[in-house]
Order: structure tokens, then C-alpha cells, then sequence
């Protein structure tokens, strides 16, 4: 299947880029490829949803996700994607989340800190939370109309909190900051891809918008790349899915640090080219096809 993108996309060698089976757009990189069905009622997503829920029950929902739902996926992908970590710089691989955990401690995650990472597979989010410390003390902001779809559950349990739709008013969108003002107060940690749309096997990294990094400025939380890899589904693998599906693993880089006494959009610049340029250094990707932003 031809794609310009592709074509014109160099790789580090070694690195597995999966065939082509699907017509990915060349010129909108936010285009929506999945398409959901809205058949589940949810809460009206405006100035009075409660985006910042801190009850006891809210707590005991998370956690119990957590333990019974989020860490049980994570060793499902094991088995079915072949999931696995490494940190850059080295060589071996991880199954287990203890020692990314470990090396995290040498930097000063005292705020938390916003993972990035590229969106590329149904599971990618577990991916990247099960890495690291995913637990019930990460929020991600969402599109709020997902939250009408069979994930509902799902996207609460990973922390998921509706972006208010531009219908919904200007208070609507207060109530949402002032909710992460919140959040980031307690030292929570949020997740975001900046990609906005999944985009199933695609090897090139679209351009980022700019979300994360204003978050980043805003609370002088360090950002944490990711890279969602693939490797041929070989060997016992090829029992548990397609072979046009490829298997799974994270790359993980070091921490890119705000600096907060610089202009804020100079500042949010530079952290959304340099995170882009990392995440594409973290893919294998050498020169990449879509520009860092648009």
C-alpha cells in the first residue's frame, strides 16, 4: 500500500517498522481513524460535572481499577503483544516495572510529572501507565464524547477526566482547569498523547499539539517521553493475534525539565521540539515525515 509518509521515513537499523494495511491520511495528522459508537449515557459533561472528585468512594473506585483491572491488563498485553520496557541508553529488556521505577528515583519527581507518548494501539495508555507507577494517582484528559462508548469504564479506571466540548460553555472549561490546578496541588501525575487521535500500527510521529507542553510550563512538572515500538510477532506469539499485528514495546527516555524563568510560549516551544525529537530518537525514527507541530 502506497504512503508518501513512508516512503520518504528512514529508520535506525534494526528497527521494525510494521507493513501498511491501512489508507493513513498524508496531509491531516488529526484526522479521527477510529470510529466509536455512542450507545452509553454519561453524566452531562459541563460546569457541573465534577472534575475534581477526591470522596472516599472515587479513592476506593481507583484503586480497586487499579489492583483488579489496570495491573491485570498489563500482564494480558504480556502475553498477547509481548509487552516489554527498556530504558534508553540500555541495552537489556524489562518485564517488570520495578526497576524503571528504581531508575526514576534520581530525578526529582516531588511535583509528579506528564508522560507523553505516541498513540498507536488500542492498549497503548496501559502500556505506558503499567511502566512505570501507573496507579489511581494519574489523570488524563480526554475527549469527553468517548466517554459514551464500551470504554466508559475503562477510560474512569485509568483516570480519564472529559474535556468539556466547546458547547459547553466557558465555565465548564474554568471548572476543568481549576480541577487540574487541583490535581497538580496533591502532585499528581498526568498523561497525555499529543498526537490527540489513534492512529493503529503507524510508525512515523505525527505532530504534537501543544497541550501537554503548556501544562508542563504552567506547573513546572517535568515531562516523561515514551516511545511505543514494535517488533515482528513471531513464535508463540502468533497464537494470541494476527500477524499483521505487531508486538509491543516501550522505549523510555529521561526526564525534559521546564525552565520556568523563560517566556512561556519560547518555553513551550522548545519542550514540545525537543520532546518530539526524543520521542522520534526513542522510535528508531532518523528522519521523520511530519513536522514537530503544525
Amino acid at each position: 500500500m502506497e504512503n508518501k509518509r513512508y516512503n520518504d521515513l528512514k529508520v535506525s537499523p534494526g528497527t521494525y517498522v510494521p507493513p501498511v494495511t491501512t489508507e493513513y491520511p498524508e496531509d491531516d495528522p488529526y484526522v479521527g481513524l477510529y470510529k466509536p459508537v455512542y450507545d452509553r449515557d454519561f453524566q452531562e459533561v459541563d460546569a457541573n460535572y465534577p472534575y475534581f472528585d477526591e470522596s472516599p468512594r472515587n479513592k476506593r473506585f481507583m484503586f480497586l481499577g487499579y489492583l483488579f483491572i489496570l495491573r491485570p491488563l498489563g500482564w494480558l498485553l504480556r502475553f498477547k503483544y509481548g509487552l516489554r520496557w527498556r530504558i534508553e541508553g540500555e541495552k537489556r529488556w524489562h518485564r517488570s516495572s520495578c526497576s524503571v521505577r528504581r531508575w526514576l528515583k534520581q530525578f526529582d519527581m516531588s511535583r509528579g510529572a506528564i508522560t507523553v507518548a505516541n498513540h498507536c494501539y488500542r492498549h497503548d495508555c496501559a502500556s505506558v501507565l503499567t511502566t512505570f507507577h501507573a496507579s489511581y494517582h494519574t489523570r488524563i484528559p480526554m475527549f469527553a464524547p468517548n466517554f459514551k462508548t464500551k470504554d466508559q469504564f475503562f477510560l474512569r479506571i485509568v483516570g480519564g477526566i472529559p474535556i468539556p466540548e466547546a458547547s459547553a460553555g466557558l465555565s465548564a472549561m474554568k471548572a476543568f482547569n481549576a480541577a487540574f490546578d487541583q490535581y497538580n496541588e496533591l502532585g499528581y501525575w498526568f498523561h497525555i498523547f499529543p498526537e490527540a487521535k489513534r492512529w493503529n500500527w503507524y510508525k512515523p510521529l505525527r505532530p504534537f499539539q501543544k497541550g501537554a507542553f503548556t501544562m508542563s510550563y504552567k506547573y513546572n512538572k517535568p515531562l516523561l517521553p515514551f516511545a511505543v515500538t514494535y517488533r515482528p510477532r513471531t513464535g508463540i506469539y502468533r497464537l494470541f493475534g494476527p500477524k499483521e499485528e505487531p508486538l509491543v514495546q516501550v522505549v523510555i527516555g529521561a526526564p525534559i525539565f521546564p525552565d520556568t524563568s523563560k517566556p512561556r510560549a519560547a518555553e513551550t516551544e522548545r519542550l514540545l521540539n525537543e520532546t518530539h525529537a526524543t520521542i522520534c530518537r526513542l522510535a528508531g525514527i532518523e528522519h521523520n515525515t511530519w513536522p514537530s507541530s503544525i
